[in-house]
């Protein structure tokens, strides 16, 4: 073994330690294995960054783009909506959810189609009177399992085209992975519909109108005339007795947060850290006379409306404004009507105003409460409530946190928001909806951000149609014809320019670019041929077959603990050795690397969907495995004799 081997296993050791960790993000971990790579002499400094030029690279983030294209047109709703049955049993609605989800995968970015059919998601657990977990993990691995089909569909394919590419070879066609794909998907999705759904351990009661995303850690504060001003934290613990709810921290003039002690006696302006489920926050709040801390008073309401359009509603859309001074004007009409002005015309032209004023108002000037849940690609991630000034920016106040299977008891506007965490927030539905849209949440009712438009829908599903017909008949790389398909996605509008470059996940990015230099670095100082020839002489005995499902059942392994991307781009190099040592052909295993890079159902962290619906399914982290482990087993059964068959060794 010489010193370059050793020093790339380590580095790489370490990288995927980090990984598995997860207290780094993986773009920071893959970026800091480049520049050890780079710094030690591994890699050039003229070509550290080649791999940001890679085809999958820039073909990730071509995709991610479109996606956003047929989301915001609203192109794939209307399709969803009219694939899920009005009527017939829980297994059926499952299934055909899941089978959506799957098909939308293949051509779009799956974490793009588990956010759309999420609300579908909801809607099919209240009316089946189950708990939201027993859909949503179905579809969340459902769209993992759609991914497989297409080479668009998950980035583990696109770098393992890549790879292929690399080794001279030549890339993979569009649909080069449907064969095997399709068929492991097709199995996983009735095995998911049919049983798997039934393992799901069940977090909420059957017939819950919302998800559940376990409970919240809200604030209040204690006014003058508080229920419980100079109580003891005991004697409060003794009135929330009949509630789901407790009192755990105090926060006083310091900022800080105290635990909530049972002889801690609390004053007026106490601030009290109190975990309630969602359903008995309001009955807690309202019982023992508190204010959230979000929440405006009576007075600072009515000062809001007399202040229409000034300093303290900085933060109001201009639409708003509009529609207050539209009411203005309209109520001045009014009153000239009643004094009876010559002119009646101006009048009445005045009283229309202020009844549309009015109508704009009841659509979106209430107050309401909704809960939404942070996406793992959204820029609230690693953000405090604290900086990023809502009730400035948007007019809008956070009132509650949920993180399901973690408690971290501190001020809310001091915590660091996660990917999964649930929010409820309050404002009016416009600058609610329009927070979610720009910060990347999924609200969990009725989901109404995107206002569907037939042209552009229709434009983006032709040109989205020419891009794939171009990669799949090799008329075009794949990634030049989704690159001229973004293009023509900017020059029509589908998606607005400002939001092109907001569409592509800058930490994939990162992660992908960093990493393939990485793994080409395996391969040039001869340490991927070094671990495969371990592989095949002390565990799989020069048995090809062997040591194609010993690499399958690894890269599954790593892929449900590290970013599936990274771990194809690992992997690809030992594929690719192994095969070359055992003198075979080199896609069976290629695609065995794909396979099992896609398939991450052990655990939240191995896929961003699993992450997703972590808080609004109220998983813990031990719950995927239960419907996860025999659907990974089932995916070796099914793919191993369809690798062998499709691309035979």
């Amino acid at each position: 073994m010489t010193l370059d081997q050793i020093t790339i296993l380590s580095i790489l050791a370490v990288t995927v330690v980090l990984f598995i960790w997860g207290s780094w993000r993986h773009d920071m971990v893959a970026l800091a294995s480049l520049l050890a790579c780079v710094l030690i002499g591994l890699i050039p400094p003229e070509h550290a960054f080649d791999g940001f030029g890679h085809p999958a690279v820039v073909t990730v983030a071509c995709v991610l783009i479109l996606s956003r294209g047929l989301q915001s047109t609203g192109a794939m709703d209307v399709f969803a909506q009219r694939m899920i049955p009005k009527t017939g049993s829980a297994t059926l609605a499952i299934g055909a959810l899941t089978g959506v989800g799957a098909l939308m995968s293949g051509f779009m970015n799956n974490v793009g189609a588990m956010a759309l059919l999420m609300p579908v998601a909801s809607g099919v657990a209240e009316k089946h009177h189950l708990p939201p977990g027993k859909v949503l993990m179905p579809l969340s691995f459902g769209t993992i399992l759609g991914g497989m089909t297409t080479l668009i569909g998950t980035p583990p394919n696109l770098i393992v085209s890549g790879f292929r590419a690399s080794a001279g070879a030549g890339s993979y066609g569009m649909f080069d992975f449907t064969p095997v794909g399709l068929g492991v998907a097709v199995v996983g999705i009735l095995f998911v519909c049919l049983i798997g759904w039934r393992l799901v351990p069940e977090r909420t009661q059957a017939g819950a109108a919302t998800f559940d995303t376990g409970t919240y850690l809200t604030e209040a504060q204690v006014p003058e005339k508080s229920a419980v001003a100079e109580k003891t934290i005991w004697e409060i613990a003794r009135m929330l007795e009949d509630e789901d709810a407790q009192v755990v921290g105090v926060v006083r003039d310091d900022g800080r947060v105290s635990p909530a002690r049972p002889r801690h006696r609390v004053r007026v302006g106490d601030i009290l850290v109190i975990e309630a489920e969602p359903e008995s926050l309001t009955a807690a709040i309202s019982q023992l006379g508190l204010k959230l801390e979000g929440e405006p008073s009576e007075d600072e309401k009515d000062k809001k409306d007399e202040s229409e359009g000034k300093s303290a509603s900085a933060g109001v859309p201009r639409r708003e404004k509009r529609d207050r001074r539209k009411a203005a004007e309209a109520e001045a009409g009014t009153e000239e009507e009643k004094k009876g002005s010559r002119d009646g015309k101006k009048a009445d032209d005045g009283k229309e105003e202020k009844e549309g004023g009015e109508r704009d108002k009841e659509r979106g000037g209430d107050l309401q409460l909704r809960e939404l849940v942070v996406m793992p690609d959204s820029s609230l991630v690693g953000r405090t409530i604290q900086f990023l000034r809502l009730p400035a920016h948007y007019e809008i106040n956070l009132l509650a946190l949920s993180r399901q299977g973690r408690r971290s008891v501190r001020r809310l506007r001091s915590t660091p928001l996660m990917a999964g965490d649930a929010l409820l927030m309050m404002g009016t539905d416009d600058n609610l909806n329009t927070f979610a849209y720009e910060k990347g949440c999924v609200p969990l009712a009725q989901r109404d951000i995107t206002i569907p438009n037939k042209e552009k829908a229709a434009v983006a599903l032709l040109a989205m149609a020419l891009a794939v017909a171009g990669a799949a008949f090799g008329l075009l790389p794949a990634a030049i014809s989704f690159a001229t398909c973004v293009l023509a996605y900017m020059a029509l509008k589908v998606v607005s320019l400002r939001n092109v470059y907001e569409s592509i996940d800058g930490s994939v990015i990162v992660l992908l670019g960093a990493l393939i230099a990485v793994a080409e670095v395996m391969e040039s100082t001869g340490a991927a041929d070094l671990i495969a020839r371990w592989m095949l002489s002390s565990i799989a005995q020069g048995d090809p077959v062997i040591a194609l499902v010993i690499l399958l059942v690894v890269t599954m392994t790593l892929s449900d603990f590290m970013n599936n991307a990274a771990t194809a781009a690992v992997m690809c190099s030992i594929a690719i050795s192994a095969s070359a040592q055992l003198g075979v052909n080199p896609d069976s295993f290629l695609m065995a690397v794909a396979i099992g890079a896609s398939c991450a159902f052990l655990t939240p962290v191995g896929h961003q969907n699993n992450t997703l619906i972590l808080g609004p399914g109220g998983f813990h982290f031990g719950d995927y495995w239960r419907m996860g482990l025999p659907l990974e087993i089932m995916v070796v059964v099914v793919s191993v004799p369809m690798l062998l068959w499709i691309w035979p060794l």
